[in-house]
């Protein structure tokens, strides 16, 4: 699967209206952590064709990078059905970076939803 490379927030939105869950890689290309963590998430693109695997490029897209409150970089925002589930700043190991995909896969979202509504104070009628 291709690498979507996101530039504007409008391209954002394009993968979010068009996949369940996008993989957000923030990277600059000065960075030697994100040159080693780039053929990782590569290859997790390959193994996980239904998400949508994005990268910004800190240096040019800085507005992306501040509307997601990306301090450090690389950094890995996971995002399903428009809720941001993961923000982990830092390398990721393969292995890490496999686990907290499959913990994104399995996650019931209406479970979640129902939990963010109760914390959030709403009312069901």
């Amino acid at each position: 699967m291709a690498i979507h490379d996101i530039t504007t927030e409008d391209d954002l939105e394009r993968v979010l209206d068009s996949h369940e869950t996008a993989v957000i890689d923030f990277w600059a290309p000065w960075c030697p952590p994100c040159k080693e963590f780039a053929p990782l998430f590569e290859e997790a693109a390959r193994e996980h064709p239904t998400m949508a695997f994005c990268r910004v490029n800190t240096e040019e897209e800085e507005a992306l990078a501040e509307a997601f409150d990306v301090e450090s970089i690389p950094t890995l925002v996971v995002i399903r059905d428009r809720i941001m589930l993961a923000s982990q700043p830092g390398y990721l190991p393969r292995e890490k970076l496999d686990d907290l995909l499959a913990q994104v896969e399995s996650l019931d979202m209406d479970a979640l939803r129902r939990e963010m509504a109760e914390e959030g104070g709403e009312s069901s009628p």
